[in-house]
């Protein structure tokens, strides 16, 4: 009999393993604008799978991830051996999760840009005047969100978040996010890819330990633009999802739920972006 999800996601199905781990399967489905699109992006699960992998490995020395591992003949029964698993699973640590969207933003773009052309500030941060439209900021910003089992997340301040986790655990999240960043980011810009702004999530392992947790530095989670393209002043070509966004937005159908079935050439593009970003990066699949 096929194992029951305990959680499903907009893109991941999580699985009880026992007291202490959970299997992750990134499934080929994909999200835009917090609605899930009914029209899956074939082999989109194993690429992902492949990138939180090698962040996972590349950061591991930047602090603790929850993976055990991604080898499926390494899991215990019944997902062992299971060939609907190869390439999209891992196995991990079960983490107490903390309840915040830690976000950082190295570029100003998206709901940040305009945000800053209202106001000057993003989330609450007072940014320089004279900003164009995708330049690199001074120094990256962290914007956390609380976390929404359904719907939006909400941006908050950094005391709002003191306010959730505790003084003392807020800055070690704001720490930790922006040193996973800054790694990450200067190795993509040497592969030719600038990561405009993404997302973490952290929980604490049995002993107390800050745990770097989900998934890291996908097309999902992170804007992916390619460094030859970059101009400030304009929106940029992009590696990940951004495409999908874009199609929604030109045909208005951004937010609509259910999520209208996607043409065959936005899957295939889509693909496509999220095949270059692994190539890119130096991921074979």
């Amino acid at each position: 009999m096929k194992p029951t999800p305990i959680a499903s996601g907009k893109v991941r199905e999580i699985y009880a393993v026992d007291a202490s781990h959970l299997l992750i399967v990134t499934t080929d489905r994909i999200s835009a604008f917090d609605v899930i699109m009914p029209t899956p992006i074939e082999g989109k699960g194993k690429i992902l799978n492949a990138l939180s992998m090698f962040w996972f490995d590349y950061t591991k020395d930047i602090i603790p991830n929850h993976v055990v591992t991604a080898d499926s003949r390494r899991f215990p029964a019944p997902f062992c051996g299971m060939p609907e698993l190869e390439g999209r699973a891992m196995l991990v640590k079960k983490l107490k999760m903390l309840p915040i969207e830690c976000i950082v933003r190295g570029y100003i773009t998206g709901s940040g840009w305009a945000s800053y052309q209202k106001s000057g500030e993003v989330c609450g941060i007072r940014l320089p005047k004279g900003l164009q439209e995708s330049q690199k900021l001074p120094e990256p910003i962290f914007t956390p969100s609380t976390k929404a089992d359904e719907g939006h997340d909400e941006n908050i301040s950094f005391e709002r978040m003191c306010e959730i986790v505790g003084t003392e655990m807020a800055g070690k999240l704001r720490t930790a996010t922006i040193d996973v960043y800054k790694a990450c980011a200067d190795y993509a810009a040497s592969r030719g890819i600038l990561i405009a702004d993404t997302k973490f999530e952290f929980g604490l392992d049995e002993n107390g330990v800050l745990t770097l947790g989900d998934e890291v530095l996908t097309p999902d989670s992170s804007r992916f633009w390619p460094a030859a393209d970059y101009a400030v002043g304009r929106g940029q070509q992009s590696f990940d999802k951004q495409y999908l966004r874009d199609w929604l937005k030109k045909e208005k159908l951004n937010g609509v739920e259910p999520g209208p079935q996607l043409p065959a050439d936005v899957v295939e593009q889509t693909k496509r972006k999220y095949l270059e970003a692994a190539k890119k990066l130096g991921i074979h699949l």
